[in-house]
């Protein structure tokens, strides 16, 4: 297979995917995160300012994940039709999620009666709650393995993806969404409200913790493909140690009240998280119980001039985006204030 800098184009490809995916859990991560903790937030006011926080970013955020949904089916589309149609139900429930959060954000303030703003609330945060579930049990059911036959179809039912790896790795993207988007609330706050977050901050970072540590004994006692890299390639003990470092970083910040760098803690702990898994992976794409069946970059990939052609549009996109993101960002940074034309 042709080559560009001594990598394989399945191998870029691979890796720009990692990316873009890596973008999206960090970027609509935090949006996730504030969606989850809406209802812990009492007031009226309160409310709206976490939705103004997030009001400008949130639907630039959720390109990512179409990025990553398009990459994986132009550049992998035997590993994009094997999954999607492994757990169609997972993933319709997740589309179905992301329209109700965009309903909601939107339809809020239409209407001033408090009972059709509570309403929109409830649905705000379920919807928030759901999506990173479902990322979860998509994610472990991946990691974990499915049974694939000889033509990498999923050969089982619906309910083996609730399987209690699969619910454990969804619990823990719930937990690690959550306390990212109180990190980034919290940074966008002040007052009674900065008072009310730094509770909450301090709750969902414990959470997290909790959870990391369930999910992590439970992968070395009962996953053990998932760590058998590690015992191959010493080396690569370099990633979990330093996401236990940075996970320890985010604790530590949270103790001294040094939000702004507890957020760039959490966002690399997310990062270092999936740069962990794409390690476990690779070259596979799905994992199968039969390893006969499972798809890799080469026998799940397009043709190598097509991968060739989208790495050149990747090259343009990817960048536009990320500039346009950035824009955004800085545009919008500071605290949130309400006024007439917020949400």
């Amino acid at each position: 297979m042709d080559t560009l800098m001594g990598l394989d184009y399945a191998t870029w490809w691979f890796l720009i995917l990692g990316a873009v995916f890596t973008g999206y859990a960090i970027l609509d991560g935090f949006d996730l995160g504030v969606g989850m903790i809406h209802l812990f937030l009492r007031k009226e006011e309160s409310r709206r300012i976490a939705l103004n926080a997030i009001g400008p970013v949130w639907d630039g955020n959720e390109v990512w994940i179409v990025i990553g949904g398009g990459a994986l089916f132009a550049g992998f589309p035997v590993a994009y039709a094997s999954i999607l149609s492994a757990m169609y139900v997972p993933f319709m429930l997740f589309l179905m999620s992301l329209i109700f959060r965009a309903v909601s954000i939107e339809f809020r303030s239409k209407e001033p009666m408090a009972w059709w703003r509570r309403m929109w609330d409830i649905v705000f945060a379920l919807s928030s709650y759901s999506i990173a579930f479902w990322l979860g049990l998509i994610l472990g059911n991946v990691l974990q393995g499915l049974p694939l036959d000889v033509r990498h179809e999923y050969s089982g039912g619906t309910l083996p993806l609730f399987n209690p790896f699969a619910l454990l790795t969804a619990l823990t993207t719930i937990a690690a969404f959550a306390m990212h988007g109180s990190l980034f609330l919290i940074m966008k706050t002040e007052n009674r409200l900065y008072a009310r977050m730094t509770f909450l901050t301090r709750n969902m970072t414990i959470f997290f913790v909790l959870c990391f540590v369930l999910l992590t004994i439970y992968t070395l006692l009962y996953i053990p493909h998932l760590t058998a890299r590690l015992r191959l390639y010493p080396g690569l003990f370099m990633l979990p140690v330093l996401v236990v470092i940075s996970i320890a970083a985010i604790t530590r910040f949270v103790a001294r009240r040094q939000y702004r760098y507890g957020f760039v803690a959490s966002c690399l702990t997310l990062a270092l998280l999936l740069i962990q898994v794409a390690t476990e992976l690779y070259p596979h794409l799905l994992l199968s119980t039969d390893p006969a069946h499972s798809l890799t970059l080469y026998n799940a990939a397009s043709s190598p001039r097509t991968l060739a052609n989208l790495l050149i549009v990747a090259a343009i996109g990817v960048p536009l985006v990320g500039i346009y993101t950035t824009f955004v960002f800085v545009t919008f940074r500071g605290k949130v204030h309400l006024d007439e034309n917020s949400y």
